[in-house]
Order: C-alpha cells, then sequence, then structure tokens
C-alpha cells in the first residue's frame, strides 16, 4: 500500500515534469515568430567584436564571422521570459486546483529563478551596449559586469550558507568536504565560472543551445533522484525552452541568444548544481563548457608571458573553425562529446546517492 502511493507521488510528479517540458516548448515556439518581429522592428542585432580580451584586433574572428554581423540577438529573454511565464502559470494553476503544485518553490527554486532573472537583465544591458556600438569591446566593460557578478554570486552564496545551511559539498569516492564558511567563495567560484563558461560557449549557431539542453536534462535527472522534484520540473521547463529556441538558433541562425541568456542560463546552471550537490558532477555535464574556458586561459597566459598563441584564435570552437573544420562539423562533433561526458557525470551523480 505505501509503494503503491509512492508510485502514485512519482506519477504525478513526472507527470508536472512532462507537462512543464511541453509547456515550455510549446510556448516558445509559438512566441518566436512576434518575438523575432520586436527584434527586427528595434533592429536589435549583433554588431561583431573587432578587438580580443588582449585588446588586439581579432583578425582571424573577424575573418569568421564578420558574415554574421546584423544578425538578430537577445534571444536568451525568449528563453528565460517563457520560463518565468510558464512558472507564473503554474502559480495561477495550482491556485485554481488544475495542478498539485506550483514550479514556485521557497526551496527548490526561489534561487535559480531570481539568478535566470537578476543575471539575465545583466546580460540584457550588456547585450543593448553591444548592439548601440557602446563600450570599448561594444559591451559592458569586463570589470563592472564581473563587479555584478562577483555581487549576485555572494548575495547568493551568504544565503546558501546562512539561509540554507549548506556547508560542504560530496566529492564522488570520497564522501562529503566541509568547508564552514568557505562555501561561499566556492559557490562565487561556481556560478561566476559556469555563467562566463556558457558565455564564452555561446559562439557558434546551436552550439551553447543544444549543450544548455543537455545540461538541464541531466540535472533534471538528478534533481529527480534526489526528490527535488520541483527543481527537476523547473529543469525541464528551462530545457523545453531552451530546445525551442534552438529550433530557429541552428545554422543557419535567424536569431543568437546573447548575454542575457548565456550568462543567465550558465548562472542558473551553476546555482542548480549547488542545489543537488553536484558540484564535480557539473564539471563533466559542463565538460565542453569547462574546455571551452581552459582554452582561453591557455591563449592569455600564452600571450602573456611567452608572446605566442597555443591556438590559432580562443575559444577552442573558433580554433577548429580557422583550421577549416565546417561550422557544423564543430557544433555536431562538440554536442557528441558533451553528451558522452554529460552521461559519464549523470552516472557518477546517481552511484553517488546510491552509495
Amino acid at each position: 500500500m505505501i509503494l503503491q502511493f509512492d508510485v502514485n507521488i512519482i506519477l504525478r510528479y513526472l507527470s508536472l515534469i512532462f507537462i512543464s517540458f511541453a509547456s515550455a516548448f510549446i510556448l516558445t515556439i509559438i512566441l518566436t515568430k512576434p518575438f523575432i518581429g520586436i527584434l527586427k522592428k528595434y533592429k536589435i542585432q549583433k554588431q561583431i567584436r573587432e578587438k580580443d580580451s588582449t585588446g588586439q584586433i581579432a583578425s582571424i574572428f573577424q575573418a569568421l564571422h564578420k558574415r554574421k554581423e546584423g544578425t538578430l540577438t537577445m534571444g536568451g529573454i525568449l528563453i528565460w521570459g517563457t520560463t518565468l511565464i510558464i512558472v507564473l502559470l503554474s502559480r495561477v494553476a495550482s491556485y485554481l486546483g488544475w495542478i498539485d503544485h506550483s514550479l514556485i518553490n521557497r526551496k527548490e527554486t526561489w534561487l535559480p529563478l531570481a539568478t535566470l532573472a537578476a543575471v539575465g537583465l545583466l546580460g540584457a544591458v550588456d547585450d543593448y551596449f553591444n548592439i548601440r556600438g557602446l563600450g570599448k569591446s561594444k559591451g559592458i566593460n569586463i570589470k563592472p559586469k564581473m563587479m555584478w557578478l562577483l555581487l549576485f554570486a555572494l548575495l547568493g552564496g551568504l544565503w546558501f550558507h546562512y539561509k540554507l545551511g549548506y556547508d560542504q559539498f560530496h566529492f564522488p569516492g570520497v564522501g562529503d568536504v566541509f568547508l564552514g564558511w568557505l562555501y561561499v567563495p566556492l559557490f562565487m567560484l561556481v556560478i561566476i565560472s559556469s555563467a562566463n563558461a556558457v558565455n564564452f560557449t555561446d559562439g557558434l549557431d546551436g552550439l551553447a543551445g543544444g549543450l544548455l539542453c543537455i545540461a538541464f536534462a541531466s540535472f533534471g535527472v538528478i534533481a529527480f533522484a534526489k526528490g527535488l522534484l520541483i527543481l527537476a520540473a523547473l529543469c525541464a521547463v528551462l530545457g523545453g525552452a531552451t530546445l525551442a529556441f534552438l529550433w530557429n538558433n541552428i545554422a543557419p541562425a535567424k536569431f543568437y541568444m546573447g548575454d542575457t541568456g548565456s550568462l543567465a542560463l550558465g548562472a542558473t546552471l551553476g546555482v542548480i548544481a549547488m542545489l543537488t550537490d553536484s558540484f564535480i558532477p557539473l564539471i563533466l555535464i559542463g565538460f565542453i563548457f569547462v574546455v571551452e574556458t581552459i582554452s582561453i586561459i591557455i591563449q592569455l597566459i600564452a600571450k602573456k608571458f611567452f608572446h605566442k598563441k597555443v591556438f590559432k584564435v580562443a575559444p577552442l570552437h573558433h580554433h577548429f573553425e580557422a583550421c577549416g573544420w565546417p561550422e557544423t562539423l564543430v557544433v555536431m562533433r562538440f554536442w557528441m562529446v558533451g553528451l558522452m561526458f554529460a552521461m559519464i557525470g549523470l552516472i557518477l551523480a546517481l552511484l553517488a546517492l546510491m552509495g
């Protein structure tokens, strides 16, 4: 009898997760055409950067992507905007008794949703600067952007530690590692790294979008396995909205997600990883994001201290482009590698639960 009751609960939550995914996908598809119309009306178009992170002329990047200048951007608003709409509709549906639970839950979804909205707005401002050609690098300068990200991450870390009581993380094969107040800087590192890693990866049509779909699906499974069922439904919403966005973002892309999408979704992914105590699996689930970031770090160090380049251009996906790989080939192969490592990360996380 107890087993049957538990099975019924699980089936109800699985239904909620499926409805959440389907609703987000369908609503995003419906909103895409009018949203693109708005972007065209107000000429929300991408400006290709002229300088790299060291201030030098990005000649190789310009040669590879100059043709993409003028492509519509800020599509990330469609993703996080649809997500927030679905979440609010779930609240109404729950109030009316149509569903058992809304997607607004203090323990599981408040922080991911707050992160999505706050960092999404920061990214939108950065995109606006890019569109209007403001700033030295056609966007918010790196220092103020990092200061805002640091502030968001600090507030989140303090909330996790002092309000929710997080003070350790699980290291597969080792056990729980106690950190105390050091959990706060770890949280900040994860959120800032995740946000920037996704942002760095968002450089080819469909690349970041496809990898984010894989990541949100993986963390949806982890959240479900840990009993964080509302969080699992939120992952389904994020995955559904991103998948629908990807429908028009694969080559040739009709629009890009922009910083308002990549920064917000990356930071939210980091928060979800910390909520599920899956900091280590995140490294594998987001393997391509990690590798892309490392390629930039290696390139910067090599150029600054040795005055040489390791890659023709960084991040890594542009290096393969410069080597002659077609854009779609790079994206497909990165998706496959990302999927393989995500499966390893997912298995690692599930094995940790069983142990």
